[in-house]
């Protein structure tokens, strides 16, 4: 059974994704910043998992093109969104004992 999201209605979605995604984001204090960063990771690994889901299902050449480059794109922002984080993290560390 195939299911496909087509014309208005994808359209709809995803308006109303990134409608919800603006608002989320934008009323995020800046301290919560790191952490959200490291919850938005796991949602990055999502959409690697839709684009190779997206590449099982091509059937054409430019359709396996787009999800090949999808499941790319998708692996390194995940990849990035990791290396990103552990730097944050790095800012709040202590570099050694304090002198006084």
């Amino acid at each position: 059974m195939e299911t496909s999201i087509v014309g208005f209605v994808a359209l709809y979605i995803f308006m109303l994704a990134a409608f919800t995604g603006y608002e989320v984001i934008s009323r995020v204090p800046a301290i919560l910043h790191t952490p959200l960063m490291s919850g938005s990771n796991f949602v990055h690994g999502i959409v690697v998992v839709g684009a190779i889901y997206a590449l099982l299902n091509a059937r054409s050449a430019p359709e396996q093109a787009i999800g090949f480059i999808g499941v790319l794109l998708g692996a390194a922002n995940a990849a990035g969104g990791y290396v990103v984080t552990e730097r944050m993290l790095e800012m709040f560390k202590s570099s050694g004992p304090k002198r006084g």
